[in-house]
């Protein structure tokens, strides 16, 4: 790997975990497009509970995750809310890269060997 590629893969992970720990504990905790438009037709009261009327929003589920350490963008067991989101974007943005470098490490020595 070049010294201009090393630098640039650096540089391109502290950014990326600034934004995840910093910049992710500023996001809006309004509902986004997909929620707004599963909400349409029913009635919501102050708290975002679904009160009546009729929408896809009334048949959702909890996911299989629900319990996972990471659920909710927010790390279990940590009390300060922006402490856990800005950590389990940390721990997100490490594992992607772990995981992506680890594949294109693998492709790269498969294409070598060939």
């Amino acid at each position: 790997m070049s010294k201009r590629l090393g630098w640039f893969l650096v540089g391109g992970l502290l950014v990326a975990l600034l934004l995840a720990g910093v910049v992710s504990s500023f996001a809006s905790s309004s509902p986004d497009g997909l929620d707004a438009t599963a909400r349409q037709g029913c009635t919501v009261d102050a708290n975002g509970d679904i009160t009546g009327g009729t929408c896809m929003a009334q048949r959702e589920q909890a996911h299989q995750m629900a319990d996972s350490p990471l659920a909710d963008y927010s790390i279990r067991g940590i009390g300060n809310t922006y402490l856990s989101t800005g950590l389990s974007g940390v721990a997100g943005v490490l594992i992607t890269f772990a995981l992506g470098g680890s594949l294109f490490w693998v492709a790269r020595r498969r294409r070598q060997a060939a």
